[in-house]
């Protein structure tokens, strides 16, 4: 077997939204209580390779959607060494509007994808009025012309993509949702993006209500506990506390990018 690399973790807020808990919860403990999210997207850099994992959101989409953009993503990619003009594989959690914009930042990427979210994104269920408004059409085709590009790198479960990168088909939020384990000087520490919105989604089994198919969200709670080395190792996807929890990169970033292969701090 061969030596895993260890990767520097680190991620990056690039938007936030102002809202309640109505919004967060399949059952919400309090509908009118403030609960802000923030939208990131992450970085894992070794000696050997790097790994962007999702895109974000363009301003016009954070127009168009009413969330506050604070900076481009490739910008706050930027800001801990990361030249997104050179990103080589870039992995993307799912399709939804936040998580694949800005493909023209990413010129040289191969994207990594499941099958199914392809099939998911394309077929039937976007008749579904419950399911299309999360995604937006044009990233859709984006991603379509990307496979007729030779650039898409199609994966169908589980998998070692690189020396301590593998990803991790979850579903649930989506048919095609997956996660990405890396291994850091602290362990093995999942990026969960939508499979765990909140942590409080998790450790209350109460799930953010935008859901393909909630048994297989709830099961995913549990295969992200038997991916991650311990529950500290698990990085939600939404969640305003992991700003709160992980140091910054370095004090003039502070609110902007934090290194996940440090321990978090107990609140």
């Amino acid at each position: 077997m061969p030596d895993l690399d260890v990767y520097e973790l680190f991620a990056v807020k690039y938007a936030t939204h102002d809202r309640t808990q109505e919004l967060n919860f399949v059952d919400p403990p309090d509908p009118h209580e403030a609960q802000p999210i923030d939208y990131f997207v992450w970085a894992a850099v070794s000696g050997a390779r790097t790994f962007v994992i999702d895109m974000g959101f363009t301003a016009e989409m954070a127009e168009k959607r009413g969330r506050t953009r604070l900076r481009c993503p490739t910008e706050g990619l930027a800001a801990i060494g990361v030249d997104a003009g050179t990103v080589a594989d870039l992995i993307v959690t799912h399709f939804h509007y936040d998580h694949i914009g800005n493909f023209d930042k990413f010129p040289k990427a191969a994207f990594h994808l499941q099958d199914r979210e392809m099939a998911f994104a394309t077929g039937r269920h976007m008749l579904d009025p419950k399911i299309k408004p999360s995604f937006e059409v044009d990233n859709v085709i984006g991603m379509v012309r990307h496979v007729f590009a030779e650039r898409v790198v199609f994966h169908d479960g589980d998998v070692d993509l690189a020396p301590g990168i593998s990803l991790h088909h979850i579903g649930g939020h989506t048919d095609g949702m997956q996660v990405v384990r890396v291994n850091t000087r602290r362990g093995n520490v999942v990026v969960a993006s939508d499979a765990c919105h909140l942590y409080a989604n998790m450790e209350t089994r109460n799930p953010y209500p935008v859901i393909f198919e909630i048994d297989k969200v709830l099961a995913g709670y549990d295969r992200l506990k038997e991916l991650a080395d311990t529950p500290d190792h698990i990085v939600a996807g939404h969640d305003s506390l992991v700003m709160e929890l992980y140091p910054p990169v370095s004090g003039d970033l502070e609110g902007i990018a934090v290194r996940l292969d440090e321990a978090p701090k107990k609140l």
